[in-house]
């Protein structure tokens, strides 16, 4: 048993530890999943408190994960931004994180790295919603292709061929420019 699986078991028993160890675990990634969703700090931490939230109700409910508590987790992320979006009217815009660190003694490096995610960021607003998804819970979450497939209620086959068409998409746009 791993110590995942032990630390679920406990919350299930409503180990108060257990449960403040998950969320110490996974509030932080599953808050910048939601603010890149939603490009709103006090929304983000609102609805990261209901991700929580609802984990509690269906814990105590007893429905809950099946396979990967993780993309669980991030499954209910998802639906709370989707459901933010339906209430505002608003598409979605999925963004990936750019985490470079340029070398402080070349400063054309920074510019380089700067530009380069600008045309990233911009070729990816191109792609359909389910490809900027995809993409944002493969590379910027780095879920694994099942836990993706989860979270986006579709199977594992589809997901690896909608990331691979994202890519093929992301590569000839790139390309073009």
């Amino acid at each position: 048993m791993t110590s995942e699986q032990a630390l679920l078991e406990r919350a299930q028993a409503y180990d108060e530890q257990a449960l403040g160890e998950l969320y110490d675990r996974y509030a932080p990634r599953i808050y910048a999943y939601l603010y890149r969703r939603v490009h709103d700090a006090q929304l983000a931490e609102d609805l990261t408190s209901e991700v929580f939230v609802r984990m509690l109700r269906a814990i105590q409910s007893e429905w809950f994960w099946h396979t990967s508590f993780r993309a669980w987790l991030y499954r209910i992320a998802h639906n709370l931004a989707v459901d933010h979006y339906r209430r505002q009217g608003q598409a979605q815009v999925f963004d990936l994180e750019e985490q470079r660190i340029a070398a402080p003694d070349n400063p054309d490096s920074t510019l380089m790295e700067k530009l380069s995610g600008q045309r990233l960021r911009a070729a990816i607003l191109n792609l359909t919603v389910d490809q900027q998804q995809v993409l944002a819970l493969r590379f910027g979450e780095q879920l694994t292709a099942r836990e993706t497939a989860a979270v986006m209620g579709k199977t594992t086959g589809a997901v690896e061929a909608l990331q691979h068409r994202a890519l093929v998409a992301l590569r000839q746009m790139l390309k073009e420019e």
